[in-house]
């Protein structure tokens, strides 16, 4: 006979500790949620919203030989559309200029320029490994204060919580995506269970 008390109610100890970690994770969750939503109520515009001098903060996403993926596609058509309505006096493209996949920067401003866009109005910035990066680089390396950023809507509360955070006063303007809807189901999942929770990490620890 144990006296253990657990295992005298019928509950095993790995039980309890499931339990309490599963306690944590929604915790966690909600938690990072509730930052996001707040950070960035009222914050995502529509596009005849946003000012006259707008600095656009393009976030990259994957590229396929040389080519703009699903998702970045969209977030540069949606920043080429604004910029033909004259509100816009720089783009950064943010991303990975080393990835295995390709040079982010490099082929979003192609893409770009292909549409329109102005050379002279593109900055790249090839070292926006992540979206916490990408505010925290747009602040410090290209001086950027107040920003517009262009991602899907998934993406959009913790970017702005982020720039926010990193000391740029951020609205956002939702990308569209032509994706296959399994993607989108796993981005918002992605976002709600791990980059929401990773964020706060960004908040909490130095740097």
């Amino acid at each position: 006979m144990t006296n253990d008390p657990l295992n005298v109610r019928g509950v095993r100890p790995v039980s309890v500790v499931v339990l309490i970690l599963l306690v944590a994770i929604e915790l966690i969750v909600t938690i990072a949620m509730t930052w996001t939503h707040l950070s960035s109520s009222g914050r995502v515009v529509e596009a005849s919203a946003i000012r006259t001098d707008s600095t656009l903060l393009v976030l990259g996403s994957l590229v396929h030989d040389g080519e703009p993926g699903d998702y970045v596609r969209g977030r540069l058509d949606t920043a080429a559309a604004l910029f033909t309505t004259g509100r816009v006096d720089r783009i950064i493209d943010s991303g990975n200029g080393s990835a295995a996949a390709g040079d982010e920067p490099a082929v979003m401003r192609v893409y770009l320029e292909a549409r329109g866009v102005s050379p002279e109005v593109i900055v790249d910035d090839p070292h926006g490994i992540d979206t916490d990066t990408s505010c925290r680089r747009a602040h410090d390396v290209y001086g950027v204060r107040r920003a517009v950023i262009v991602t899907q809507d998934f993406h959009l509360p913790r970017a702005i919580a982020l720039c926010r955070r990193r000391g740029v006063d951020a609205v956002g303007v939702a990308a569209d995506c032509d994706c296959p809807t399994w993607t989108l189901v796993r981005n918002h999942l992605r976002e709600l269970l791990l980059a929401g929770p990773n964020a706060l990490l960004a908040v909490v620890r130095p740097g």
